[in-house]
């Protein structure tokens, strides 16, 4: 219910101006697909679902587990590859196969394997958005269709200039500017806190409402909200 309540408040304030993906998953297929369903009431235009974690499933299940909650709505899906974190690796066959079904049409990829990447990108039409700030730019160049970026809660004018210079021909400005935010997007992920810690510090150091973060996690610290707001100066400079 809360859920579907924030993607139900987010759809209206935004209204037709961008498109609302709903992050739904869980590590229990059925409670996605019912979240996913709740989504799609609540105004949803798509689907992020990461790889069930935990209980690391064999890939059988895993893509079992896309494809039941991608028939429980008529939504796109964007699946989410961050083995680091869910346990589990979506394999490259796995995502060939898995691009076959008509709403699987997107990948968020933090695998931190390039060469992965690059061989799905080459033999689907699945649209992959780099997951990792470092990689925004490189995996654009290849074909990439853009990024779901930390950062970019923070400085999101910087990160679009980085595609659009590459869209532009501009390609060693948008190099410049890629390893420009170098510093920022280290100090996010400094002592392996999440994005969402370090995101909610800046933005508050700016006085803007980013609320608190729940436990288990924690808040920032001073020392480092101070090296986010030295990193975040220096981009801005």
């Amino acid at each position: 219910a809360e859920k579907s309540a924030l993607v139900a408040a987010v759809r209206q304030a935004v209204g037709s101006r961008a498109a609302v993906v709903a992050g739904v998953g869980t590590p229990d297929t059925r409670h996605t697909a019912e979240l996913a369903r709740e989504a799609e009431q609540a105004g949803a235009d798509g689907l992020l679902v990461v790889a069930p974690y935990y209980s690391r499933p064999p890939q059988d299940a895993v893509e079992e587990h896309f494809r039941t909650v991608a028939d429980a709505t008529g939504l796109p899906v964007m699946v989410y590859d961050i083995p680091a974190r869910t346990g589990v690796r979506i394999e490259p066959d796995t995502l060939l196969r898995l691009a076959g079904h008509p709403r699987i049409v997107a990948v968020k990829d933090c695998s931190y394997d390039f060469l992965a990447a690059q061989k799905v990108l080459a033999r689907t039409g699945l649209a992959y958005y780099a997951g990792c700030d470092e990689h925004n730019l490189a995996l654009y160049a290849v074909g990439g269709a853009g990024c779901v970026s930390t950062v970019a809660n923070v400085a999101p004018a910087h990160i679009r200039a980085v595609l659009d210079a590459f869209d532009a021909g501009e390609t060693a400005r948008a190099a410049r500017l890629q390893q420009r935010a170098t510093p920022l997007i280290e100090a996010m992920m400094a002592g392996g806190l999440p994005g969402t810690v370090t995101a909610k510090a800046l933005l508050t150091a700016q006085s803007l409402p980013a609320g608190p973060v729940r436990p288990p996690l924690r808040p920032a610290g001073p020392e480092t909200t101070e090296s986010l707001t030295a990193a975040y100066a220096h981009l801005s400079a």
